[in-house]
């Protein structure tokens, strides 16, 4: 049996421990840490005071195209670039560091989630590196945006510039109006 390092054990704990209180799933902690999965059960449940969430991780494209989600994802991404180009940082590090600009920019409301998740997020970058996803420039505002690779993008108009007719029009936003 090889010796682990304490200290690269100890940094493998710390990173796991600031993906939990960003919302990572544990499937995101077994791929971005060496930890086993018994120590990330046992740390997930130390913070959160509560099993992680069960079920498959996001995996299809279409999430990251429609109306909202293409804001944020297109948001963060375009951080994420940012970071990767400009700050240095690569991988997880990148990932997570983008994520929380992110949050600063769009924080969920109180008692409400993120629109985009850490899970999601760091998704769509894998989709991004495997050139399922890119971006196309807005025509009207010169915003890069996410759309699917392969999509014919001339003349390309963003969901803020050329918004779809039920925008904003969520169960919540009508519940929120006859409150108040």
């Amino acid at each position: 049996m090889a010796n682990k390092s304490l200290v690269s054990e100890a940094r493998e704990i710390g990173l796991a421990i600031e993906l939990i209180k960003l919302g990572a799933r544990l499937q995101l902690l077994e791929l971005e840490t060496s930890l086993s999965r018994e120590r990330l059960l046992k740390l997930y449940k130390e913070l959160k005071g509560m099993s992680p969430p069960k079920g498959m991780l996001p995996f299809s494209t279409d999430w990251f195209i429609t109306w909202q989600p293409n804001i944020h994802s297109s948001l963060f991404i375009n951080i994420h670039r940012y970071m990767t180009q400009h700050a240095g940082l690569a991988g997880i590090e990148a990932v997570m560091k983008a994520y929380q600009l992110y949050l600063e920019q769009m924080p969920p409301a109180p008692g409400e989630e993120a629109v985009l998740s850490l899970t999601r997020a760091w998704t769509l970058v894998r989709f991004f590196d495997s050139k399922m996803l890119t971006t196309a420039r807005c025509g009207q505002c010169g915003g890069e945006f996410v759309t699917h690779s392969f999509d014919l993008n001339h003349g390309y108009a963003c969901g803020l510039c050329h918004m779809p007719s039920r925008a904003g029009k969520t169960k919540k936003a009508r519940e929120d109006a006859l409150s108040a």
